[in-house]
C-alpha cells in the first residue's frame, strides 16, 4: 500500500503460479507448511480458512505439520511438501535442497508445475517475513 504498484505484480506471480497445473489443494499445502515452519501466524490461519473454504479436509489441515507420517497426502503432495521444507529451511544444512528431494519433486511435477512450486514456496517464505516483521496477528486484516 505504501509502495504503489507493488501488489499487482505479486499478486500477477500468484496468478502464474495459479495456471501452472499444480492442483490449488497442493498449493494450499505448501503455503501452509511453508508458513508453520515461519512461525507466520497470519499465514497459518489465512490458508487454513482458504483451504477450508475450497474444500480441504480437517484432517489434512491438522497434520500438515507431521506430513511424513501421516496417511492422508499423496505421493505427489509428498514431493511437494518435502521440497517446501528444504526450501524454506535453506540455513539448516550445507546442501539445502537435496538431488533427492528435487528429483522426487520431478517424478511428480513437470518443469512447469516445478516452477509454479518454487514461486509458491519462495512467494509464502516472502509474505511470512513480511507478515513476521510487521507483527500481523492471526484473524485481523490487513
Amino acid at each position: 500500500m505504501l509502495l504503489p504498484g507493488v501488489t499487482e505484480h505479486v499478486l500477477g506471480v500468484l496468478k502464474a503460479v495459479k495456471k501452472a497445473g499444480v492442483p490449488q489443494a497442493t498449493l494450499d499445502l505448501v503455503h501452509l507448511r511453508a508458513s508453520q515452519i515461519n512461525g507466520c501466524s497470519y499465514c497459518v490461519h489465512g490458508g487454513t480458512l482458504q483451504a477450508q473454504k475450497a474444500g480441504e479436509r480437517d484432517e489434512r489441515l491438522h497434520t500438515v505439520a507431521a506430513w511424513a507420517d501421516a496417511p492422508f497426502f499423496t505421493p505427489a503432495e509428498r514431493a511437494a511438501l518435502a521440497l517446501t521444507e528444504a526450501a524454506t529451511r535453506l540455513g539448516d544444512r550445507t546442501d539445502p535442497v537435496p538431488d533427492a528431494v528435487w528429483d522426487e519433486a520431478a517424478a511428480h511435477y513437470d518443469e512447469r508445475q516445478l516452477a509454479a512450486l518454487v514461486l509458491m514456496i519462495g512467494m509464502t517464505n516472502f509474505f511470512n517475513r513480511v507478515n513476521v516483521t510487521t507483527r500481523q496477528v492471526a484473524g485481523q486484516a490487513w
